[in-house]
């Protein structure tokens, strides 16, 4: 084998993964990312600013994180077959992650932490308009 297939076959190998990705798990997070530009364009469309993006701590990770005039939301993104499963999707576990995570982002800008907080959920389903539940939960025990 000639060096450059070599190094060829030896990068190849080194950039497969161990354990690929089901279809269904490629299916499921191509949706979610669609679901999630939606979701931002529909709020951009409502006068927001999206502040951050699939934003992670080691608590969880907030969709979108949206500002408006005195105001952040962060806005759980859920796309179902229908609004309905959507909205149910949205559960207490994942309500108490996003909140830590919050709480990290608010951290890490400070200079946020006097305005007004708003947890969001956008739900969306085919051929609907996306539904934006204004303070879906709340970060209150």
């Amino acid at each position: 084998m000639s060096g450059r297939k070599a190094i060829m076959a030896k990068t190849d190998g080194a950039n497969t993964p161990a354990n690929p990705a089901s279809p269904e798990r490629v299916a499921a997070f191509r949706t979610g990312l669609s679901a999630e530009a939606r979701a931002a364009a529909y709020l951009m469309a409502k006068g927001y600013r999206i502040l951050a993006k699939r934003f992670r701590t080691p608590h969880g990770e907030i969709d979108l994180i949206a500002k408006r005039r005195n105001l952040i939301a962060f806005v759980e993104v859920k796309a179902r077959a229908t609004l309905d499963e959507a909205a149910f999707a949205v559960t207490p576990r994942q309500q108490s992650r996003i909140i830590d995570a919050a709480q990290g982002w608010l951290i890490a800008h400070p200079e946020h932490a006097e305005l007004e907080l708003r947890f969001d959920a956008i739900l969306i389903a085919p051929r609907r308009l996306p539904r934006h539940l204004l303070a879906a939960f709340d970060a209150s025990p």
